[in-house]
């Protein structure tokens, strides 16, 4: 029960994020403190928005069925490691301020931290394919 709550947290905040980029996105970056960015950005926001909507989407529908879905979990891992890969490498650097950076790399570190301890298990006979693609 606990993991389909936090997927269904994590669904929401994806396709918040992915439908303010889509529609505000110069406010959401100076909202969250960013810098103002040229207007051919908001090109590869809208790709970055359509991303975060179908993924949201996805998790609400995994939260259905974490066990079956799994997959998508490993997946959310892995997206939330590159995040956090990202901020602290970035962070480190002193391109972005920890001010900036410190809030996401703590939810992608959460968000991690929740998936790997309430990732469901095989149990019994369940037979659940680790491969994204499988023959008949």
């Amino acid at each position: 029960m606990k993991l389909k709550i936090a997927i269904r947290i994590i669904a929401v905040l994806q396709i918040v994020l992915g439908a303010l980029y889509l529609v505000a996105p110069q406010w959401l970056l100076q909202t969250m403190g960013h810098s103002v960015v040229a207007p051919d950005i908001f090109y590869p926001l809208g790709m970055l928005a359509a991303r975060f909507l179908v993924v949201g989407l996805v998790f609400w529908f995994v939260a259905t069925d974490p066990l079956k879905y799994r997959l998508w979990l490993d997946a959310m891992i892995a997206i939330q490691a590159v995040d956090l890969f990202v901020g602290v490498s970035l962070t480190l650097q002193s391109t972005v301020a920890l001010s900036l950076s410190g809030f996401p790399m703590f939810n992608a570190a959460l968000i991690i931290a929740l998936l790997v301890l309430w990732r469901p298990k095989n149990k019994g006979s369940t037979k659940v394919s680790q491969q994204p693609f499988t023959r008949a």
